[in-house]
């Protein structure tokens, strides 16, 4: 299996297992991973009811681009990118997009 095949199984594993995390028992909000692996844009998205209150978002996208998975949004207290590394993704192929480039250096991540 090639670097980008692997990446892409990779995200999508991560994303199914927040989404599992998300979950919430009895609850009327669902969550799914959507995924292009055509075009390699990933995303976490929800919806639902809680309550009489409309739930929608989306806690993250991601993309490959250039064989290295940009974090394009991470609206989580448990940071993708750890759980990234963890599953066997190098840093240096991780881009925290919402950094700015100059400052992406410092990172510890990718720099695009």
């Amino acid at each position: 299996m090639d670097k980008v095949s692997r990446y892409r199984e990779i995200v999508r594993r991560e994303l199914e297992g927040y989404a599992e995390w998300m979950k919430q028992p009895g609850g009327q909000v669902q969550c799914e991973v959507v995924y292009d692996p055509t075009l390699d844009h990933f995303q976490l998205v929800y919806s639902g009811w809680e309550g009489r209150r409309r739930v929608h978002g989306s806690p993250f996208h991601l993309d490959i681009i250039d064989g290295k998975v940009w974090i394009q949004f991470d609206g989580t207290d448990r940071p993708i990118a750890t759980e990234l590394e963890r599953a066997g993704i190098p840093k240096e192929d991780i881009v925290l997009a919402s950094t700015l480039p100059e400052e992406r250096q410092y990172t510890g991540y990718g720099i695009g």
